[in-house]
């Protein structure tokens, strides 16, 4: 029995004719980038420079962008967000955070709060309205600023403070990472995620897998394996 496509069911239920995805170059924001596309007649994307350690993801992302033909603008933030192995990096991003040790070395204080605010910014001056996030409380690494109830504040947050209905879109949320490679299948986006996409917390592009470049020493690495594993014994990407 055939198994129905996510693609239909991840559909936004209100959307204007402009998207802004915030695009890091990863795993989940360029499925998200390719969703957006999808669904948004145009599409456009903002990355952030706040100093992290691994910055080839940026690169990666330029690269990315011109192949999807979409405007891509990096807004460089070094200095202002600190308290992470991202951005102090001779931490080791596997480690607990030293300052919440519920959560992990990698968690930067404050970040997608800034990243949301600046993108409905950037995108208000543009008229764009709907912001896209690979935002996921599902696999993922135990972020709070990840989970949809901050989402939904930010949401209201924003709206508020523009005096205009902002939508944050996060077509992952609720997907699990092996899901979130069945997506990718979907949208014929499987070789840019494997040969361009980056995820490694540490940057390292020196080792190709069947799941992509990075080495399996850091929280991002791994769960983008064992997602790509268990989509693959699910025949999700054959």
């Amino acid at each position: 029995m055939s198994i129905p496509n996510l693609l239909p069911t991840l559909k936004p239920t209100e959307r204007g004719e402009k998207a802004l995805v915030l695009f890091s170059g990863g795993q989940d924001s360029t499925t998200c980038l390719y969703w957006a596309r999808h669904y948004f007649p145009e599409v456009e994307a903002i990355g952030f420079h706040y100093g992290q350690k691994h910055a080839v993801e940026l690169e990666q992302a330029r690269k990315i962008a011109d192949l999807a033909g979409v405007p891509f603008t990096v807004l460089d933030l070094r200095g202002l967000l600190r308290g992470s192995a991202l951005t102090e990096h001779d931490q080791d991003v596997a480690a607990a955070h030293p300052l919440a040790p519920h959560l992990p070395a990698s968690f930067v204080p404050g970040r997608n709060a800034l990243f949301l605010t600046l993108a409905a910014s950037y995108g208000f001056t543009r008229g764009i309205h709907d912001l896209v996030g690979g935002m996921c409380q599902t696999d993922y690494s135990g972020y709070p600023d990840c989970r949809r109830d901050f989402i939904d504040a930010m949401e209201r947050a924003l709206s508020l403070a523009l005096d205009t209905k902002i939508r944050i879109h996060t077509p992952l949320m609720h997907l699990t990472k092996a899901e979130t490679w069945r997506l990718a299948r979907e949208l014929d986006i499987l070789d840019v995620i494997i040969e361009l996409t980056h995820t490694d917390y540490n940057g390292d592009r020196s080792e190709r897998h069947a799941w992509g470049y990075g080495r399996l020493d850091n929280p991002a690495s791994i769960l983008r394996a064992r997602g790509y594993e268990e989509a693959r014994a699910r025949g999700w990407l054959d």
